[in-house]
Order: structure tokens, then sequence, then C-alpha cells
């Protein structure tokens, strides 16, 4: 929620810096994450009032006028204009030379086509007040040349970027936010106005709701002779400093209450409903609806409508439709204030994949008696800037919920908080938020009716309101308790060797664009379906690093994947790491993992395609290799294995094995095998056949050849055969050797080569 700190200090009087409010506002009630600085940032004595006493065709640019402009000062200003939608007498806003623009140009005196121009008059979006840059901002004529312009239009702004919590949805609103600050700082909260504009006649509004569950207030008014046109300066420069794009004054209206006051509105084009009727109903099977953005909805029976006599013509609290639109040639306009269930908002809105402001505040709870003052502030804003007359009102509603009243212990809150805070200032607290007191308790207010229902409710108010005199102590306790899992101190293990082997941990999302678990309703294009693996992701964050300059990049992540399951998809822990340096750089990174957990990798030869061919291996949990070139320029090393199989592999406890004392006999043996063989089940082999003899084992060569045979191989290893009690003869040595022999020309059809 972007609110800018003018709109603010409308309702709320206080005397408190923008800083001091943001403070505020995170330490009580909701996130801040920055205040933004709009607008003009200089000189604002040079940003003036200025009235055009000439205005020329430049003697040399067909397209350019020169103009004289009284400024306030004893001579006027020559200044040279491209635009042509103004002429003599009109009222203009100008800088004068010195001023800086938002976008960071200071003016100066400057020939233009041989015209010296001083200054400039100025378009809306050149002091960040709109996008419009056809032509100059026309002035009212009775504001006097001179005049600071900072005095007519808002060009500074600052604005506060407020991330309220879902259980809020008051906070999605100026006054919302309004009524914490005034509370905060004691000042005062400037009631709504309940006046309405006069009528201009009387007209019936037929409005029918045949679903009160789904609606249990609808707010209908209707205007006359609406003439549809572009807002005025200060309307757009508000939205704009929202987030929300200016489009005509009719729309600009709706979203002004809504992001004023927090209950959204809509306006349809009265002529161009069927009946002149409005209806609110669920959808019936099979029935479809173009809505605002060019898309035929498909809908459900669950689906709430608003409808004329023939058709559906809104998504009830998400958008509008397609031929109901406002439009410039309307001339009618029926305005909707309405109150919606937010359950059945939030399942539309998921289901047909459409998120709007509207439908963002419905499905967390808009209070039900809003609609009301959200009328009231929409019909004075449109009657006053579309020149329109309101004629006609309906409001229908069934009954609204009648405010809760809950009781609270003054020593119960003072037992929870910490602090004693007397019962007199619980009651003042609770009273400058809207918490009037009833004879059992404090009666709720309607805004605060989905998110204060209990005792425990009320002590929160009071504690946040508290917490800058809360110590920061850390709670007592009489025993410590509590450990880590083994699955836990063997993970923190993993974290440890690979930060230690020079690896930097890398969060990255679990959503993905491409994937086979898309998900029913993706949140972005980006973010369509569950990763399967890490990598993928490990890779975009080294693309990054790399662009932005960063070398010798080497990142992990210890994160879950997930697999197609019967119901839901299947979660495992998987880590995964990518080093510039190649497949040895990763090889040996995975060698320390496995050396630190106590478990003898086994490689086999493997292909991916992401990995670069002949240089990748598989290993029980996972695979290690150089990814193919194609991903990232340069030699990149990866690997990913399955957590939850290296803690399964893992032994529960190192058991001690004594050094012996007696010299090993070391012996290399080269064995010609079928190429398809692998090295690491010729070792399994060895191992069996040799027995507790065994004291070492490594493959250190390969060699192929037209000496040992197309389709063969000759892997060669260094054993070493050792005893705890003796030193082995060579004849025990050779009997070793022998079985070993056997056991792979039995198994492989291995020759001893050497």
């Amino acid at each position: 929620m972007r609110v800018p700190l003018s709109w603010l200090r409308e309702y709320a009087r206080v005397d408190a810096t923008t800083e001091q409010i943001a403070h505020a506002l995170s330490i009580s009630t909701a996130e801040v994450n920055g205040i933004e600085q709009r607008g003009v940032q200089g000189d604002l004595a040079l940003f003036r009032v200025g009235r055009v006493l000439e205005a020329d065709k430049h003697p040399d640019a067909d397209r350019l006028q020169l103009c004289r402009v009284d400024v306030g000062e004893d001579k006027p200003y020559q200044i040279v204009c491209g635009a042509w939608n103004f002429g003599a007498g009109a009222t203009v806003a100008v800088a004068l030379p010195g001023a800086t623009l938002p976008n960071g140009l200071t003016l100066e005196r400057r020939k233009l086509r041989g015209a010296v121009s001083e200054g400039m008059i100025l378009a809306e979006d050149e002091v960040d007040l709109g996008t419009d840059h056809t032509g100059i901002m026309l002035l009212d004529d009775s504001l006097e040349p001179g005049t600071p312009l900072a005095e007519v239009l808002p060009l500074v702004e600052e604005v506060l970027d407020v991330e309220p919590t879902g259980n809020r949805p008051d906070l999605l609103s100026i006054y919302g936010i309004a009524r914490e600050v005034a509370a905060l700082f004691d000042g005062e909260l400037v009631p709504l106005d309940p006046a309405e504009p006069p009528r201009g006649g009387d007209e019936t509004v037929d409005v029918r709701v045949e679903n009160s569950e789904g609606c249990p207030r609808y707010v209908g008014r209707l205007f006359r002779d609406v003439a549809v046109a572009e807002s005025p300066l200060w309307l757009k420069a508000r939205l704009r400093a929202t987030g929300v794009r200016a489009i005509s004054n009719i729309v600009d209206v709706t979203n002004y209450v809504m992001l004023a006051l927090g209950n959204p509105l809509h306006a349809f084009d009265y002529d161009a409903l069927h009946g002149g009727r409005i209806v609110v109903r669920r959808a019936t099977k099979g029935e479809e609806i173009r809505t605002l953005d060019g898309n035929v909805r498909k809908l459900d029976p669950g689906d709430l409508l608003i409808a004329d006599a023939d058709r559906a013509i809104a998504l009830a609290g998400i958008m509008g439709g397609e031929e109901t639109e406002v439009s410039a040639d309307t001339t009618s306009v029926l305005l909707e204030a309405a109150n919606f269930e937010p359950v059945g908002i939030l399942r539309s809105s998921e289901r047909l994949g459409l998120r709007t402001e509207g439908s963002n505040r419905w499905e967390k709870g808009v209070d039900p008696h809003l609609a009301g003052p959200s009328a009231t502030l929409a019909t004075r804003l449109i009657v006053e800037l579309a020149a329109a007359r309101w004629t006609g009102d309906a409001d229908v509603q069934a009954t609204l919920p009648e405010p809760a009243v809950i009781t609270l212990r003054p020593e119960r809150a003072n037992s929870v908080i910490g602090l004693d805070v007397p019962a007199e200032e619980q009651v003042a607290i609770l009273g400058k938020l809207g918490f009037d007191r009833a004879d059992a308790g404090f009666r709720v207010p309607t805004w605060r009716a989905r998110d204060v229902t209990r005792e425990i409710d009320l002590v929160e108010e009071v504690a946040r309101f508290k917490m800058d005199e809360i110590p920061f102590t850390l709670p007592e306790r009489d025993v410590t308790f509590g450990r880590l899992t083994r699955w836990q101190r063997l993970r923190r293990l993993v974290e440890d060797v690979l930060v230690g082997a020079g690896f930097s941990e890398a969060y990255t999302s679990t959503f993905v664009a491409e994937g086979e678990l898309r998900l029913p309703e993706p949140l972005s294009a980006e973010a369509a379906a569950l990763r399967t693996s890490i990598v993928g992701s490990l890779v975009d964050a080294a693309r990054h690093n790399l662009a932005v300059g960063n070398a010798e990049v080497a990142l992990f992540e210890i994160a879950r994947i997930y697999r197609a399951g019967d119901a839901l998809p299947d979660e495992r822990w998987h880590v995964a790491g990518i080093v510039d340096g190649g497949l040895a750089d990763a090889k040996w990174a995975v060698e320390q993992l496995y050396g630190a957990l106590k478990i003898e990798p086994s490689y086999e030869r493997a292909a991916e395609p992401f990995l670069h061919p002949g240089r990748s291996a598989r290993i029980r949990e996972g695979w290690v290799g150089e990814l193919h070139p194609a991903l990232l320029e340069g030699a990149w090393g990866a690997f990913e294995l399955d957590l939850d199989g290296l803690v399964d592999a893992a032994p529960e406890a190192v058991e001690f094995e004594e050094v012996s004392p007696y010299p090993e006999v070391r012996q290399d043996l080269a064995f010609v095998v079928d190429a398809e063989v692998p090295a690491a089940a010729l070792a399994d082999a060895i191992r069996l056949a040799a027995g507790p003899a065994l004291r070492s084992l490594a493959a250190f060569d390969e060699y192929r050849g037209e000496q040992i045979g197309e389709g063969k191989r000759s892997v060669a290893f260094s054993v070493a055969f050792g005893s705890p009690e003796r030193t082995l003869t060579d004849e025990e040595a050779g009997e070793l050797r022998s079985r070993i022999v056997a056991a792979l020309e039995e198994r492989f059809g291995a020759v001893l080569r050497a």
C-alpha cells in the first residue's frame, strides 16, 4: 500500500515527521518498506504560476511557439514552447532557469532556433504529476502570476510503502492508516464528511439481490448528464503517487475512493444495462462473460455475478464486463458501492487466475458498513468533477452483523505483556482505536470485526502501543531441553563442509517457469511449476553473479525438490552445488562431503542433457559432472545429491580401527574389460574377493587403443594388502591377487593385463 503523506495528513492531524510516522507504524502496525521522495527536489521558488502575454509562431521553426510570460516579476520571460494547446491569456505552470526537474534536468537560459528561451512552460509529466505530454498544463485563470506553483499543485510528495498483514484489511486504505497514525501520536482523526450533494432527480434504481449471503449489501446510485473527461491534476497526481494509472474522471473516482476508504467501487454505463436493472446472483452452468481485459471467462455456479435483466455484466468484486464499460460516450452512470463475502471472491479469483486491487481487498474482508460512506464520497466527486446530476439511488441490505462485545481483564493484559499498564491507560488506547466501552467489555469496531474476536486480541492491541517500553530480555526458564535430530546434525555438517570448501550458500525460488509439476493457478509466468532439481536455479544465480562482475563463483543450496506423487507431490531434500572450475572442483567438493559423512562414493558413467558428454558420473545419491558449455560459458562443475539418501547411508557411529604396525604389500593391477563395464563395479568385485585383507583400493588409470581391441578398455587399480597381526608373505599376497583375477574374470570376463 503506497500512502502519500499529503493525503494521509488530510485525515490524521499529527505533529510528527514522516520518519517518525514510518518508525511508529513499523513498530506497532505494519511493515514500512521505505519512504519515497517524489516530484521536484530542487528550489521550489523557481516554479511559478505564469500568464501568457503573447504566443506567436517561432520565426525559424514551424512547430514551436515564441511566448512572453508574466511570472510576477518586473519584466516578462521569453520562453520557447513546443505545445500548441494554449495561447495568449492562458494561465500556465512555469519553471525558471536554475530549476531542476524530477528527471534531474536543470534548466538554463539557452537558444532554441536562434531565440533565447528563459525557462519552460510545463506539461504534467515534466513535474511527475501524470503521464501526458501532448500539451502543457492549463491552470485556473483566477491564479495570480508569480504564485508559487507548490501552493497550487503537489510538486513534492513523500510516499510511505506500507505492507499490511493479511488480517488487517482496514490498513488497505489511507483512512485506515490515518486512524492508526492519529492513535499513535494522540492526534486528531478527521471524521468522514457525511454530507450528500443535492439531488438532481428522483428516479428509481432497480437493484435485486438474489444471494444476500454473497452480497449482504448493495448500494446503487444513478447519475445523469455525466461528462466523461480527464480528471483534474490533483486527482491524477494522487493516483499516480499510489501507483494507479489515471483513466477518466469516473473510473478515477472509483479508484480514489477505494484507496481513500478501502471499499472497492464499480461504475456501469447505465444505458448499456438491459432493462435498467441490476441483479446480484450466482452464475449458471456454462455461462460466460467478457471482462474488461478482453478475455472471455467461463463461469462456475459458485461465482457471484452482477447481471442486468438478461446477462452477466461483472464478476462481483473482481472485474467488470466489457459491454457495460464507461467510455467517452457515456452520459448516464450507475455507481456500485457494495459488500461481498470474502471466501467466495477468493475462490473465484483463484479459479479464474484473475487478481485485482478489488479482489485483494474483498478476499480479506471489507467492513460491510463502509459501503454507505464510500457511496457518499464518490457521489460528491462525480457531481463535482463530471458535472453530473444525482438522480436516483437504492440501498439493498440483509441484516448486517452486530458489533461484538469482548471482555478485557486489565490484570490479564499486564500478565501477558509483562508491563504494568494502568487500566485507565488500557481503556484510552482501545478508545483511540475505535473500541467503545460497553457494560460487559469493549465493543469491537466494524472495521476490526474479523481479526479481533477474543480477549487476547484486545491484549495485543494494548501491547503494540507499548512496544517501545518492553525491555529486551530473554524469557526466564528453569530447565534447558531439546537437541538437534540426527538429520539436523548431518545437514549442518554438510553446510559446514561446503562452506569450508569455499562455497557460498544460495537461496533460490522453489518455483520455476517450466516443469512437469505445473501449478493449477500459477503466481506468474516465471513461477508456473515446482522444480524437480536445484541445479537449474543455481545456474541462473551463477549467471547473475557473472553479469555483475563477480569471479570465482561457487554456490550451494539445500532445499526441497518435488516429484510426481499419487495425490500430492513427493518432497525430498537435496543438496546441490555449482563451481567455476569444471568437473575436478565439483568432484573434489563431493568427495569432501562423502569423507565427512564416512561414506564411500561409487561412481558410474552417466549422460545427462545438461552435462558435458563424457564428463559426468552418477553416484548412488545423485550425480556430479561438468555443465554443458551451452548453459554457461567456461568450465563449470556441478553436483546434486539426495540429502535424505546421504543421511540414510551415513553410519550411526564411526568405529575405531587400530592402525597396523606391519607394512602393506602394494601392487598395481590392470584389467581389460568391455568399455561399458564401470570402474565402480570392478572395484566392488575386488573388495568382495579380497575381503578384510584389502587395506586400500583406488583406480588410477584408463587406457583405450588398438593394443587392447575395439570396444575394450584397460582400467588400472592400485591395491594394498595387509594384516594387523603380521607382515603378509609374497605367497599370501599372490593368493589374494589370484582371487581377485578369478572373480573379475567370472563376473565381467576381465583379463589381467599387468
